[in-house]
């Protein structure tokens, strides 16, 4: 008997080693990847890269893009490792993915689903995980799945000895091993510090012990994890301040969307995932930003074919199998804060997005796994036999094909300009890319090809401001001073108290030769960024142009205080 556990136990050891190589490989190219956009944001800035600056990250809101603070206290100790060397954060990313794909594996053995070691083997190669593998950025899904998975299977362990017989056929206190729920629930508080989606855990545990029991004990199953819900719930509501007050700021057109709408744009969502799922092809860094048209009434198919499918799941558990509907609403449950119903600021370029289900995806994906693995009434028999052979025969080349799906999408993360350039081939009308895309030109002096990708870019959104302001300066360089009027213009219709469009207008002004309205723009700039010295010395130009030496001096003089020489 031990030298049976022995050789079960290397055995585990030597499938998880085989999940790491294959994740390792089919990622490859992503390790040889760098930086691309929004990485910036999210690997440490010079101001937090000191112990002061690993204090900020917890306590100042705002301090980081988003307040996840075990994810920025991860790249801030990355930083400390590697610095601004891309291949150390990518090849990090990797190994949590396959750290992710085992502790799933660990947590479907626990509950004994069938397929366990295929479903992650799955997870760990297909393509719909790239996005989060190979950005860097997307560190919060990987890392906050990693534990997720952890808390999952610590709490599972917990229930299970807390409610399982004990070895002399007494019942056990629902309060044993009290240690084991602790490290449980500070699991669960890392991972949704690292993103608050994780917050769905609770939820979703409640799912595992209705699947398995098919009904749910108040004391036994709830009570314990109202702390969780607590915590939860608060991690989504701060969550949601963070995002409308210091990332999507005023809300806008973009998210203006009804009671309707919003279910319209949910139903269709979780449709588009499950398709991406079972079928991962032309698969997106941008995908195509809908229109919600409760109007139109080919739009109620989604959420009502949702209805359909959900009703039917009902009338499967209501017969004993209860492991389709457990799928779906750990699938719904788990997605439901990217769905629509809470605006979130991705939604400004698309309603969709490869990694807002990767953690989502261990619920398709174990039931997948398991309907394929679990023998059929006339099979049991031929476990060891043909039938056994062929299903394995289907399930490597299935792993093998999205292994080598995987590895060609990640060749897309290589570069930003490899990325971009692929989104815009499968999704040409993408204003974001165009925007990225003519920041970078314009970074690399190639003006005229950004204008042209700020044109495009403003025939998609023309209402943003960034875009306006982006084409104003390029406009600027070029010397086109009199078309770059009109675009600061507008981003002054749209964000009035803005003190850089003043002082780019003001240029553009003193370009085509109104020097007293350049003179009006720079003082505008100033009255609301005295320290900008760049707008002192601008208006120190239009002083001298106006013939006022004296008072271009002391404007001359300013912008030197604040670092600006002639």
């Amino acid at each position: 008997m031990k030298e049976r556990t022995q050789t079960m136990k290397w055995k585990r050891y030597m499938m998880g080693a085989a999940i790491l190589l294959m994740v390792v490989v089919a990622y490859l190219p992503a390790v040889r990847g760098g930086f691309i956009w929004d990485d910036d944001a999210h690997v440490t800035k010079p101001a937090l890269q000191s112990l002061h600056g690993l204090w900020r990250i917890w306590f100042e809101v705002g301090a980081t893009q988003q307040y996840y603070p075990v994810l920025h206290s991860a790249f801030w100790l990355e930083h400390r490792l590697w610095g601004d060397a891309a291949p150390g954060y990518h090849l990090l990313n990797v190994l949590l993915h396959a750290t992710a794909a085992c502790l799933f594996v660990a947590v479907l053995r626990r509950l004994a689903v069938p397929g366990a070691w295929l479903a992650g083997m799955i997870f760990a190669l297909h393509p719909v995980c790239v996005e989060s593998v190979a950005w860097i950025s997307e560190q919060k899904n990987t890392l906050s799945t990693v534990f997720y998975l952890a808390g999952a299977l610590a709490y599972l362990g917990w229930k299970d000895s807390a409610d399982g017989p004990s070895a002399r056929g007494e019942g056990r206190s629902r309060f044993a091993r009290p240690g084991q729920y602790w490290l449980a629930t500070g699991l669960f508080v890392l991972a949704w510090l690292t993103k608050s989606v994780t917050a769905t855990l609770p939820a979703a545990l409640l799912v595992v012990f209705w699947w398995r029991r098919g009904r749910l004990s108040w004391r036994e199953d709830v009570v314990p994890l109202l702390p969780w819900f607590a915590l939860g719930v608060t991690a989504g509501l701060f969550t949601a301040w963070v995002e409308r007050v210091f990332i999507i700021g005023p809300q806008g057109m973009a998210f203006d969307l009804n009671v309707i709408e919003r279910c319209l744009l949910a139903g269709r969502a979780v449709w588009f995932y499950l398709g991406k799922l079972a079928w991962p092809a032309d698969l997106i860094f941008i995908y195509p930003r809908w229109e919600v048209n409760a109007g139109a009434w080919g739009s109620y198919l989604f959420p009502a074919g949702l209805l359909v499918l959900a009703g039917a799941l009902g009338w499967m558990a209501h017969k004993g199998t209860r492991g389709p509907l457990a799928a779906f609403l750990y699938f719904c449950g788990t997605l439901f804060p990217a769905l629509g119903f809470f605006n979130i600021y991705p939604f400004i370029f698309s309603y969709v997005a490869d990694h807002f289900q990767y953690l989502a995806s261990l619920g398709p994906i174990a039931l997948a796994a398991a309907v394929t693995s679990a023998p059929v009434a006339g099979q049991v028999r031929r476990l060891h036999g043909t039938g056994a052979v062929w299903r394995s025969g289907v399930a490597a080349g299935v792993v093998c094909v999205l292994g080598a799906l995987t590895w060609r999408q990640c060749g897309i993360y290589r570069d930003v300009q490899t990325l971009y350039a692929a989104t815009l081939e499968r999704n040409p009308q993408c204003w974001l890319v165009h925007h990225n895309l003519g920041n970078l030109l314009l970074d690399e002096g190639k003006v005229a090809e950004a204008i042209a990708h700020y044109d495009a870019a403003l025939r998609q959104n023309p209402n943003n401001p960034d875009i306006h302001f982006n084409l104003g300066k390029a406009l600027n360089q070029e010397g086109r001073n009199a078309e770059a009027v009109p675009q600061f213009q507008a981003v002054l219709r749209l964000s009035p108290t803005d003190a850089e469009a003043h002082d780019n207008l003001g240029v553009a002004f003193l370009g085509i030769g109104r020097t007293a309205e350049a003179m009006a723009e720079f003082e505008a700039a100033i009255r609301l960024r005295p320290e900008n010295a760049i707008a002192h010395y601008n208006l120190g130009v239009a002083l001298r142009a106006l013939g006022r030496p004296d008072e271009a001096r002391a404007e001359f003089e300013a912008a030197a205080r604040l670092g600006v020489r002639p």
